[in-house]
């Protein structure tokens, strides 16, 4: 069956044709995202959420939908999605950070030449038939020093735009190495360096706990006389009500804000000062713009419901359509590993330590690792995923660490998972073939070849004769069929493990037989998702 995507905002023709070319059934209603009871209403029905601003997805909208795999926020900004009720209900969250970043830079650049030499005032006067050219006296953008306070994707452009002006250009973002400054024609400095210096201030930074109110009034109070501030990014990064303090005094020269703290911003204590420029949140309020970003959505969540590629996820490790191809088996086998110990582990887990080796340990670890917690969180909450996993297990108090090494036996690579508990230490390893089906290569230390079914047990005895009897007749005479058996042992007479992949599950009375045979130490029916 088809998957199924609701479009609940306004989105371009070409988008929804995107969806339909790709097989993938779209339900288009433009309106619905403004009627939050009619959205939870028929969320249910759907596997994909395709937004822009105006839908808001709540975590009761998220309660509603057992269906939904992923929410995709045509835009940048996800404020308006609450990602971690998605998160624990498993729900990738992507956006389209690529898609609006010229029109945003360039709006960015905009205001700056509006606030330098305050155009829009000087428009409205002469609207007015007033002609007065001495009072609106402006300042030159060339050899100014502009401050950017984050230098990644949008920031990074209006650095290249401000440089093309002839603008001296230094830049605050604990992320950008000098090597890239000095690529990028930037000099990396220090917040404190960049308030006292920069002539010009504009942002291009998320909303984050590090970056809420950046630029406080102790900051503000920082920077130099006549400075002029832009904010295209956040509201909420900037003391609004310190910027109007500071205007009045003269401190401040001017401002330029396309977004508030509050939105929308009907009342606001910069409005009505003059040289204040503002817009409201037209960043990205181009027709380029919002073409690219409904098209960037589209072909991202075709990719995610139809291949598993993962493109721009908030809430979830990126896995390209090229990545999926070769990682899905290897996916698989991490979860299956992780689903291995999560059944034969009874004690709350302390850590989880995960190994690879050769081939594997050039991929993409961060997706495999939240394959093999998600295997094993699914033992407790069986609606647990790759995207959910990570959450549940950092809320449990769970420390995740992996090791990857060089090839370092005869497979070309494999994945080995160990559990830590106040009792115990449990660990098993697993590698895929070359006709792509995983294979069990370790367990408790012992080397073993075992294909991975769906129903499974697995037992653990002492070495002594008898025991592939007992097994092979106790499922026979119970009608249990046997697909496969893979026995192991750490030395001869010493402890001995069996695999057995059988074609239905194995009743709980006939593994009462085999725990009555007195010869196994061990004996558990195991489960496995496989295709």
């Amino acid at each position: 069956m088809a998957p199924k995507v609701l479009i609940s905002d306004k989105l371009s023709d070409a988008a929804v044709q995107i969806f339909k070319d790709r097989g993938i059934d779209v339900d288009f209603q433009p309106d619905v995202g403004k009627d939050k009871e009619k959205l939870a209403e028929i969320i249910g029905n759907y596997d994909g959420l395709a937004i822009r601003s105006a839908t808001k997805v709540t975590e009761k909208i998220l309660a509603n939908a057992p269906n939904l795999k992923v929410i995709g926020r045509a835009g940048i900004g996800t404020d308006n999605i609450d990602k971690d009720a998605a998160s624990k209900k498993g729900v990738i969250v992507m956006n389209t950070p690529f898609g609006n970043m010229i029109t945003t830079a360039e709006h960015a650049i905009a205001m700056m030449f509006a606030v330098a030499r305050q155009i829009p005032e000087a428009s409205t006067s002469t609207h007015a038939g007033k002609w007065e050219k001495s009072k609106f006296m402006g300042v030159e953008l060339t050899s100014k020093t502009l401050g950017v306070i984050g230098a990644g994707n949008i920031g990074g452009i209006v650095c290249d735009r401000a440089l093309g002006l002839k603008m001296k250009v230094v830049a605050y973002d604990p992320f950008l190495g000098e090597e890239k400054a000095e690529k990028m024609g930037v000099e990396k400095v220090e917040l404190d360096e960049l308030l006292a210096r920069a002539d010009f201030i504009t942002l291009h930074v998320p909303f984050t706990e590090q970056t809420a109110n950046i630029l406080s009034r102790e900051n503000l109070e920082k920077t130099k006389k006549g400075v002029r501030i832009i904010n295209c990014a956040r509201g909420g990064l900037v003391d609004e009500e310190a910027v109007a303090d500071l205007l009045k005094s003269g401190h401040i020269a001017g401002a330029a804000f396309d977004v508030f703290a509050q939105e929308p911003a009907t009342e606001n204590p910069l409005f009505d000062l003059p040289n204040v420029v503002c817009t409201p949140h037209l960043g990205a309020a181009t027709t380029e713009a919002q073409e690219n970003v409904a098209l960037q959505v589209a072909e991202q969540m075709s990719d995610y419901l139809l291949t598993g590629a993962v493109s721009n996820a908030l809430n979830m490790p990126s896995v390209t359509a090229e990545e999926a191809k070769v990682m899905t088996p290897w996916i698989n086998l991490a979860g299956h590993l992780g689903a291995f110990i999560g059944q034969m582990t009874d004690e709350p887990i302390k850590a989880i330590n995960i190994l690879y080796d050769g081939t594997v340990a050039t991929m993409n670890l961060e997706a495999l690792n939240c394959g093999v917690v998600a295997g094993i969180m699914k033992r407790a909450n069986p609606d647990v995923n790759m995207v959910s996993a990570p959450v549940v297990a950092r809320e449990k108090g769970i420390q995740i660490s992996t090791t990857n090494q060089d090839k370092s036996g005869v497979f070309d690579g494999y994945i080995k998972v160990t559990v830590v508990t106040e009792k115990r230490e449990r660990s098993v390893a697993g590698t895929v073939f070359s006709d792509g089906k995983p294979r069990f290569i370790q367990i408790k230390g012992i080397q073993i070849d075992a294909e991975i079914g769906a129903h499974m047990v697995y037992t653990t005895n002492e070495d002594v004769p008898g025991i592939i009897g007992v097994l092979g007749q106790t499922m026979g005479e119970n009608g249990v069929n046997i697909a496969n058996f893979t026995l192991g042992r750490a030395e001869a007479k010493g402890e001995a493990i069996a695999l057995l992949y059988v074609d239905e599950p194995v009743p709980a009375a006939v593994l009462d037989k085999l725990n009555t045979t007195g010869k196994f130490t061990q004996v558990k029916s195991l489960q496995f998702d496989v295709a």
